[in-house]
């Protein structure tokens, strides 16, 4: 399974996993990147716990799956946002108003839309989850 996008095939094997009810999932490869999305995830509540585990090439992930994600994926092309046309591109990757959030790419780091909205960022949408 090498696929071209990493990020898009752990969250699209975690979407397939969640929608069949399993407790826990194990993905491969552990980028940064995905660690931090991860981190976003777990932090709005759409994921448990994970952990790294070190194989000594591009190491694992093991994560524990509440149960509580509708739909996640990747956006691809990374479109580049200003804070005002947030509004749009929530509208096309979420379902409702303030029901899940976009990951955006900012000179901050990752974030939600809602807090890149908050700072005025700009920055390149990378996921969305609800």
């Amino acid at each position: 399974m090498a696929l071209n996008d990493p990020l898009g095939n752990v969250l699209s094997h975690i979407n397939n996993c969640d929608k069949i009810g399993k407790p826990e999932i194990v993905v491969k490869p552990a980028s940064k990147l995905i660690i931090s999305v991860l981190n976003l995830m777990k932090e709005n509540g759409y994921l448990g716990s994970f952990e790294v585990i070190k194989d000594g090439r591009s190491n694992l992930i093991k994560i524990n799956l509440l149960g509580n994600i509708n739909k996640c994926g990747v956006i691809k092309p990374r479109f580049a946002f200003k804070t005002e046309d947030l509004n749009k591109f929530e509208k096309r990757f979420l379902p409702a108003r303030d029901f899940g959030f976009i990951i955006v790419s900012t000179s901050k780091g990752l974030m939600t839309h809602n807090d890149a909205r908050k700072n005025k960022f700009g920055g390149r949408l990378i996921a969305y989850v609800y």
